[in-house]
């Protein structure tokens, strides 16, 4: 997780009575249907060596990331800003200013034709990120996430773009994996971790059905059909729709947070197509990718094709995801014409 912005959690049994007792706030049902994740304490140490261990089984190479614990800081603090009159195409856009060490008055004095986004995240990817005091006052759902993700970026040296959407692909699965080998199933703790995953899963669809949307929009607004005030209207109303099918909070969602969001939602369709075409053994999957990854054009070789020598453009983004994915299709016709 280089950037992220979101985590999540659901589900009632008794299909005959889950309308009445919804509408009665469920009382216990509900508690047993969207428990609250338990709490870390001083159980993280002896937890994150039960995930190191379980990732071993997946086929994860060892990485630094969470060897010691940090008093440094709370959390990694970031600010990004945008011009409001283009939308991002994701979290590597260079349309994104991404800020650190700033505060959120000097993120907030971005200009009146601008977005900003100010926020912090438990830890920060591929820089051997320690366990903060963040990440263990947080909730076990949380946790298990970030040390499987982050140990997830660490196998692969794929474009942000596919490999954040593959690790939480992975994540999710693992995490539920792990809930069954660890937890009886009507624990907290199992329900936690699954519903962590179910929910997180289905918000990408919302999340690219609303990203449509605002980008039909701009369109209309480059093609000068749109004022720019309709368009900051009609923008606001998708977001607010948006914030609320996300259980965000009211502002929270804008161009640059939209775009971030979709740095994991872009490709996740496809790409857990599949993984589900590969099976139930997340071994695999990852060994699957590996050879994606080793299979893929380098980007001196895209840099070359695009006449380019800017990793960070956009055109350069967009071709280094394509390029993963054409690679995939390959492997994918390969796969089918060896099985006939």
């Amino acid at each position: 997780m280089k950037r992220t912005l979101h985590a999540i959690p659901a589900a009632c049994a008794v299909l005959a009575c889950a309308a009445v007792l919804l509408l009665a706030g469920c009382g216990p049902m509900r508690d047993l249907a969207s428990p609250a994740s338990p709490d870390l304490s001083a159980e993280w140490k002896a937890l994150l060596d039960e995930l190191r261990a379980f990732e071993r089984t997946l086929g994860f190479r060892e990485t630094r990331n969470f060897a010691q614990l940090t008093d440094e800081r709370e959390s990694y603090v970031y600010c990004g800003q945008a011009s409001n009159r283009a939308l991002p195409y994701s979290y590597e856009d260079p349309a994104i200013r991404w800020l650190e060490q700033i505060d959120a008055e000097q993120c907030r004095d971005a200009g009146p034709d601008h977005d900003w986004y100010f926020g912090s995240v438990e830890v920060w990817g591929e820089i051997g990120t320690p366990v903060t005091p963040a990440m263990i006052s947080g909730e076990l759902d949380r946790f298990v996430y970030l040390v499987i993700h982050e140990d997830c970026h660490d196998q692969f040296q794929l474009p942000y773009g596919i490999e954040e959407p593959l690790c939480n692909i992975i994540t999710y699965r693992a995490m539920a994996q792990f809930a069954a080998q660890k937890y009886r199933w009507y624990t907290p703790e199992n329900r936690a971790l699954r519903n962590y995953a179910v929910m997180q899963s289905r918000e990408t669809r919302t999340t690219v059905a609303h990203y449509r949307e605002v980008e039909a929009l701009y369109a209309r607004f480059h093609r000068r059909e749109l004022p720019l005030d309709d368009l900051m209207l009609a923008r606001g109303t998708v977001f607010g729709k948006l914030e609320r099918a996300l259980d965000l909070p009211p502002g929270e969602m804008n161009n640059i947070s939209l775009a971030s969001h979709m740095t994991y939602s872009r490709h996740y369709g496809r790409l857990e197509g599949v993984v589900e075409r590969l099976g139930p053994d997340l071994a695999q999957v990852v060994a699957y990718f590996r050879a994606i990854d080793a299979a893929k054009p380098t980007p001196e070789e895209l840099m070359r094709k695009l006449s380019t020598h800017d990793r960070k453009s956009l055109e350069f983004v967009r071709a280094n995801e394509e390029a993963v994915i054409r690679t995939i299709e390959r492997a994918g016709r390969q796969r089918t014409a060896e099985l006939r």
